[in-house]
Formats: C-alpha cells, structure tokens, sequence
C-alpha cells in the first residue's frame, strides 16, 4: 500500500515530524507499506489540490488541515492550523482518533512521539535525539542567540541545509536518513557537506546583511531584504545583533511568495505581551504566539512594507 506523507517542508520539525510518523506507522499500522513524500509551503491563497492525497492512506504533519475525505492522519501543533472556519469545524466532528492537534507542543514531532507511545505502544528510542532537536529548533529552546546562530550541532548544520536546499529531493533523502540514522552520520554525508558549507557561507553574509539593513526602536528590530534574494535566515541573527530587541518584523521576497515574519526574542528582559500568530492571522498568516509570518502574492511588496510598517507600530506599543 501506498501512504503519502504531506510535511512541512524546508523545515527540521516537518521532516522530524515525517520521519517519526513513518517509523510509527510502519512500526504498528501498516509495516508493508510504501512511503512517499511531499513538501507543503506557506502561500497567499493557501488551498489543498486534491491530487495531492493520491496514497492509500494520506497524512499531513506539522502543516495546516485539510478536510478532504482521503485525508487518513494529521498532526499538528501550530496555533493557526486551520485554513478556514469550516475546516475546524470539521475537524472537530472527526471521529476517527486520527486528526489530532494541540498547539501546547513545541514540536510536532514530540507530539506524534507521544501520542503513539500513549494509544499505539509505540516507542522508538533511537529516535529521542531527532526528537529532543526537533523541540530545541522549532521551540527556540536554545541557551542562548550565540548557540542559535553560530551552527555548532550537527543538527544545526542540517537545519541549516534543510532550509535552504533547493527543491523537495534533498529534504525527502534527509527524511529517510533521519527514520534510522544518527544526526551526526547524516551530516558527515558527502552530499551534504557539498551543500552545506556554501550555505554556511551564505549564512555568514546574511548576518552582515541584517546588521546593515536593520534598524531597532522601542524594542522592535525592523528590515527589508528586498533585492538581496534571501527568502530565508536564521530567524535568530536579529536577536544576536539586538539582543535588547523584543519582537523582530522583516520583509523577504522570493519568486513564489512576498513573506513577512514576525518573531519573538527567546531571551529577552520581559515576556512577550503580543500573540503574533493573532496578528498574522488578520492579514492571512499564521503561527505560534511567538513566532509567525504571512505570505503575500509574489510582487505584493508594497502591500507586504505597509502590514509591516502596521506590525511593527502595533508591537512597539
């Protein structure tokens, strides 16, 4: 049979999370079956194309629901999971114990772990350190900005490849490494040595772009990457060059989205007051309350510049 694993792709948690799900399935469900993976971004007119549930069975983790009838499994821990008031209240009708949420994880990933270990028995030990990462890197569970930036864990080094490889393929070899092999074995691959160290390179000019693009006031760091083809960073650099900072808000084009993000500092003096993903999702967005985006059409910049000019007036108050 064939089981269709939609992710959140380009992410550590998302292939964390379809890694995991894969063991456990395999494990206890269907141990026959054949895995096939495809990657879910974020964008303007967000909708589910129902070609896309062409398995057996088909599940989405760490990505929004979908109420297609194909749609077996979901998982998933972010505070805007739904695409629409219909869509949750679907989901909430579901009676199949296969649908399940709750936004209280730091990681999806450590929510399928223990929602399998609790209902299906199902332990993977040698999974705990693909797992213990997943909460530390998509929960800003980190020490501290240096260990976030600097890349020192071979889990780091993934999350930095993951990120920003180009296209599905790499991630999806990345899955299936992760469902059995140490984090450390994957990255020592020749493959992804031979992406990793220009993205560290990259890495490394991002930083110095951010520090001449950003501006902080009244505790909001602000910057605009426009014409710099950088649709992604470390979401942590503005919090190591602005570690007074509460609340980071940038613009970012790229050829298939217009993308504001808007962050919380993990280390700052006072706790956040703002819920970002509240924010996010008045203008079509989403996330946790202390980290989301929103994605607008490609060429939507001026639009994307004054949500963001509202954010940022918003957060500094």
């Amino acid at each position: 049979m064939l089981e269709r694993v939609l992710y959140h792709d380009h992410c550590f948690d998302g292939a964390a999370s379809a890694a995991y799900f894969t063991r456990f399935i395999a494990g206890v469900i269907h141990p026959e079956a054949e895995f096939r993976y495809t990657g879910m971004a974020h964008k303007a007119s967000q909708s589910f194309d129902p070609a896309l549930f062409d398995g057996d069975e088909n599940a989405i983790v760490d990505f929004k629901y979908s109420s297609n009838p194909r749609l077996t499994w979901w998982f998933d821990h972010h505070q805007s999971a739904f695409l629409n008031a219909a869509d949750a209240a679907h989901f909430r009708a579901d009676t199949s114990g296969r649908k399940l949420y709750d936004p209280e994880y730091k990681s999806c990933a450590s929510f399928i772990r223990d929602v399998a270990r609790a209902q299906y028995n199902f332990q993977a030990p040698d999974l705990e350190e693909l797992v213990e990462w997943s909460i530390t890197i998509d929960g800003a569970q980190y020490p501290n900005a240096e260990s976030a930036v600097e890349l020192g864990a071979p889990a780091m080094k993934l999350t930095l490849v993951i990120e920003g490889a180009r296209g599905s393929d790499v991630v999806q070899q990345i899955i299936r490494w992760m469902q059995h092999r140490p984090l450390a074995d994957i990255v020592a691959e020749p493959e992804i040595q031979a992406m990793y160290e220009p993205l560290y390179q990259a890495h490394l000019a991002s930083i110095e772009i951010i520090r001449a693009r950003a501006r902080q006031e009244n505790g909001v760091v602000f910057f605009d990457l426009a014409g710099k083809n950088m649709d992604g960073y470390n979401k942590f650099i503005p919090y190591y060059l602005f570690p007074s900072s509460i609340y980071t808000v940038s613009v970012s084009p790229s050829a298939f989205r217009t993308k504001i993000s808007v962050g919380s500092n993990p280390w700052a003096g006072q706790e956040p007051k703002h819920n970002l993903a509240t924010i996010c999702e008045r203008y079509g967005g989403g996330g946790h309350a202390k980290v989301g985006a929103i994605s607008f059409e490609p060429g939507e910049l001026d639009k994307a510049r004054i949500v963001a000019a509202d954010i940022v007036k918003e957060l500094q108050q």
